[in-house]
């Protein structure tokens, strides 16, 4: 079949690798480069990244590296250790498996059935979850401002129950050896090697439709046919580029009301490390950043020789994003009290370049109004799953019902 996708990011890598084995497939990519909000931003002899944190949510067993597992990739995670600490007030890190010891007596007694009632709970939010204990509320927002970019009164707890499932059975982070640039140079590489096509700078212009049906797509003034087209740019351009006469009026309702999840990124660069490992460090009690990696301590080559790299992030709260940046400044200021290092950058995602083009807990799926054309990417998430593991969650979907249809 010939296969159209719309949109380099991972979604598209993905499912354009997954699918050139046995189908003709074309990408195409209004930038100039591939990977999207998923690859290496070289400065300054770092490797920054343009979205995500060099580093995957459940390590070299979770959903994205089995997908590339599926795919023969040559790509290589490394579990980190420790997987997470938590900074608490008196600025010492504890293990993310002792976080009790920052409840209080009445808490620390009830958890181990609130542990089990949050790996079921369908209703409320995170919030009300753990609005009884002002920790564990703390520790929520934490969790959710860095894993999702969004807070725990604006995450449905059913969503946060299969997160917890998920760790269950995928485990915690690790770090791709590259950054995301080595996992989409080696999807690049598999799409291209089976025979596919990745076409930089090719803006698509609008998607045709024909009885009810994807017929294919127009880019840099020309018609290419497609049987089926895969979209990778979200649920809302991507209604935007066919006829309104064929958009069902439940589903632009329904798009409507979902909305994106906003974060901001500040890069260090240090001597001396400043988290001190390559986990995850949690940060509940500060103002805005939510949490920090350092992944140059699986990965070197990540930074100048003799150097680090340090990410904090933090979900917008406000639209004032100055405002949002100095206030995440005096928090790493606080965190590092005596150390040395300098901002290397400072990067937003809002608006059109969000975290999440919808939150967590409310993606639409992988279908559309228009047969054979498919939605993937951080608004078809799968259930459960975090940043980029969501992402192969519901390319994995897609590659499903892909099949199902057209076996």
């Amino acid at each position: 079949m010939r296969i159209a996708v719309i949109g380099a990011g991972l979604g598209g890598l993905l499912s354009a690798a997954a699918l050139s084995k046995d189908h003709e497939v074309a990408v195409y990519e209004q930038l100039d480069m591939y990977g999207g909000r998923f690859t290496n931003l070289p400065y300054k002899g770092f490797q920054l990244s343009t979205g995500a944190f060099h580093m995957i949510p459940h390590g070299p067993t979770g959903p994205l590296a089995l997908l590339l597992k599926d795919l023969s990739s040559k790509v290589k995670i490394v579990r980190s250790k420790p997987e997470a600490t938590i900074m608490t007030r008196d600025m010492k890190q504890l293990p993310v498996m002792s976080f009790q010891e920052l409840l209080s007596p009445a808490a620390r007694m009830t958890m181990p059935l609130l542990i089990v009632k949050a790996m079921a709970l369908k209703t409320g939010t995170a919030a009300e979850f753990t609005r009884s204990d002002r920790n564990l509320l703390a520790l929520a927002d934490s969790f959710c401002g860095w894993a999702l970019s969004t807070t725990a009164a604006n995450t449905p707890m059913a969503e946060i129950s299969a997160i917890l499932r998920n760790i269950q059975k995928y485990g915690m982070p690790g770090v791709p050896m590259g950054g995301c640039g080595g996992v989409v140079d080696e999807l690049s590489s598999i799409v291209e090697g089976n025979d596919g096509r990745i076409n930089l700078s090719s803006k698509v212009d609008s998607i045709r439709v024909k009885d009810g049906k994807a017929s294919g797509l127009v880019t840099n003034g020309g018609f290419v046919p497609a049987d089926v087209i895969i979209s990778d740019i979200g649920h809302r351009l991507t209604t935007r580029m066919y006829d309104k006469k064929y958009l069902d009026p439940k589903y632009a309702e329904v798009l409507e009301k979902v909305k994106p999840s906003s974060g901001i990124k500040i890069c260090l660069a240090a001597e001396e490390p400043l988290v001190g490992h390559s986990g995850v460090l949690f940060t509940p009690y500060t103002q805005r950043v939510n949490g920090v990696n350092e992944v140059t301590h699986i990965d070197p080559s990540l930074a100048p020789e003799g150097m680090h790299l340090t990410m904090s992030h933090q979900a917008m709260r406000t639209a004032d994003v100055q405002q949002e940046i100095r206030l995440g400044l005096q928090d790493l200021k606080s965190l590092f009290q005596g150390k040395k290092y300098s901002v290397l950058m400072v990067q937003s995602y809002r608006d059109d370049w969000p975290v999440n083009r919808i939150s967590s807990g409310y993606d639409l799926g992988n279908l559309t109004p228009v047969k054979g054309l498919f939605v993937v990417g951080d608004g078809a998430k799968g259930k459960g799953g975090i940043e980029v593991e969501g992402i192969a969650l519901g390319v994995r979907n897609m590659l499903e019902l892909f099949n199902k249809a057209y076996s």
